[in-house]
């Protein structure tokens, strides 16, 4: 261990390791900080010592211009992740400084990802840091000096089509990688063009494209998408996968005219491995028992409401992962169909030849399912299936499009849906957002003002545990550092379940009013989202104002 290291060469004595590593505990910094802070050690050799530990050579880049080629081979959310600086090239060997020399896995990530033989050493944590400044060229800055560097070529050598269209659709779909984007846009203006990228639900505006340009990348984007080239009129949607940083990604294609020329979104879906958990997707314990207690039953309908973006099929996806078992027989319909599932029956709907939700539920009941996943529950003909099938044995997870989680059950009936086919086949239904995260790194304790405290408190006056939050006044606000973007990374979802009780039954067969089934659930320790996401705020997870922004709209 390295502090066995240390104290082996005498840099510092036992008490003085075990007070570092008590203070670093306490205030949960780096113990090499706490040890340069407390002036046992002189920082240059102490990082010296770290290094001759790892088996490399230390080395002060602080002073070092590194060349901006260089820079790039490495991508910044790679550098952050894996805490690794390119800082010098030749032609086989690329030269990393890295806090964690002894990370073999991200060595030989970086060996693929780059095809150059790397030759690593060490840097401290807060060299590292201050590196990152080199990435801090804005993609507009970049974009625009690509776009000016090839325009100039193509006029010199009078050809327009020589201007390198796949470098720069690829550098779009790159960036959007590594910005974390969930979604690509490209629109047509009246002059010009512009690409604008979501980052944790909210749009930023990119880089203006020249329209000639843009025409050819839209031509670019059908082919990879398998579209019709010359068709400009119709909508028209498609898939295509990249490796882009070794990582397999799929683009999601929709292509639809308008009044200055055709319009792309791209949704962004990584195929990773990685597995999200309820605990990951931001349910509370409380929510947590209630959702797998219901996933467990053998029968019934189970439906996630929210719009469009706000994580309904990432939840339903994760539900069907804990009920991915060898004894289970999953099959799904879905519109489209966004991440493939291991020993999961997956169907695309296509109304074109008749392969609609309704037809192809009705086929999936012949297919001896346990648990059926409808993408969405859109009319009366699919609501009547998918009743039928919960009633007979088989567990129905399915979405509407719902404000809150009561509205399902009063859409359920305007869908011309009996009260006692809902009252006896409904068992849960969870409503949900998404909001930002605050950056751990940087996010700041805060006080709200007098005037946001009335504001809170004329919005939570009817909860007791929420009062006692804002009185008790202790959040977090965003600040901005180079891990995030404005203060915030990632996105976490807050959450309000009802459970279909038999109160509520009676109440749903009754036609009562929306009122009544809050006031039943609430007996039950129902919370609507605005209280899950205020408590969220108070454990310093997201903001006041984030809640309220995704809450009130």
């Amino acid at each position: 261990m390295l502090n066995d290291f240390l104290l082996k060469k005498e840099v510092i004595t036992k008490e003085q390791l075990e007070e570092v590593l008590s203070v670093s505990n306490q205030q949960h910094s780096d113990p090499i900080d706490v040890l340069i802070g407390k002036q046992y050690v002189e920082p240059v050799k102490l990082f010296s010592l770290i290094a001759e530990y790892f088996g490399v050579e230390y080395v002060d880049l602080k002073n070092i211009e590194i060349p901006s080629d260089v820079i790039k081979l490495i991508p910044k959310r790679i550098a952050i992740e894996r805490k690794i600086i390119p800082y010098k090239k030749d032609p086989f060997k690329l030269k990393v400084a890295m806090v964690n020399p002894a990370d073999i896995q991200s060595i030989e990530f970086i060996k693929r990802m780059t095809g150059y033989n790397i030759d690593a050493n060490y840097i401290p944590e807060s060299d590292f840091r201050e590196l990152l400044k080199y990435y801090s060229l804005d993609i507009k800055e970049e974009f625009n000096n690509l776009l000016k560097k090839n325009i100039q070529e193509s006029k010199a050598s009078g050809n327009k089509d020589s201007v390198p269209v796949i470098k720069i659709t690829d550098m779009i779909l790159n960036e959007a990688i590594n910005e974390e984007a969930s979604d690509i846009h490209m629109e047509s203006l009246e002059y010009e063009s512009i690409v604008r990228f979501r980052i944790d639900g909210i749009l930023h505006d990119i880089e203006i494209i020249p329209k000639d340009i843009f025409n050819s990348i839209v031509a670019r984007i059908k082919i990879l998408a398998n579209l019709k080239i010359d068709e400009h009129r119709l909508p028209q949607d498609g898939r295509f996968k990249l490796t882009i940083n070794d990582r397999g990604v799929s683009f999601r294609t929709s292509i639809i005219p308008t009044f200055y020329g055709e319009k792309i979104v791209l949704r962004v879906l990584e195929e990773s491995d990685k597995k999200y958990s309820l605990e990951d997707l931001g349910f509370a314990k409380r929510d947590l028992d209630k959702v797998l207690e219901n996933i467990k039953k053998p029968h019934g309908m189970i439906l996630v409401t929210g719009p469009t973006g706000s994580g309904k099929s990432t939840t339903l996806n994760t539900v069907i992962s804990i009920l991915n078992t060898p004894d289970v027989n999953i099959n799904t319909v879905e519109d489209p169909i966004e991440y493939a599932m291991a020993r999961v029956n997956q169907t695309q709907v296509n109304p074109s030849i008749g392969l609609t939700f309704a037809s192809t539920l009705r086929s999936l009941l012949r297919q001896d399912p346990n648990v059926i996943l409808v993408g969405e529950i859109r009319d009366k003909e699919t609501a009547d299936i998918a009743i039928n099938a919960a009633m007979t044995g088989h567990l129905l997870l399915s979405t509407l499009h719902t404000n809150d989680s009561v509205g399902a059950i009063p859409r359920l009936i305007d869908m011309q849906i009996e009260p006692f086919l809902i009252s006896s086949t409904l068992n849960l239904i969870i409503a949900q957002r998404l909001v930002r995260v605050l950056c751990q790194s940087c996010k700041l304790k805060t006080s709200l003002s007098q005037k946001q405290i009335d504001v809170l408190k004329d919005t939570f006056k009817n909860n007791v545990n929420s009062m006692e939050l804002i009185d008790k006044n202790e959040f977090f606000k965003p600040v901005g550092c180079d891990k995030c973007r404005n203060g915030y990374r990632g996105r976490i979802g807050i959450y309000e379940i009802i459970e279909v009780t038999n109160e509520i039954k009676e109440l749903i067969n009754e036609k009562a009013p929306v009122t009544s089934y809050i006031e039943v659930a609430k007996r039950n320790n129902f919370r609507t989202m605005q209280e899950d996401g205020l408590e969220k705020a108070s454990l310093g997870i997201t903001s006041i104002e984030e809640i309220l922004r995704v809450t009130m709209e």
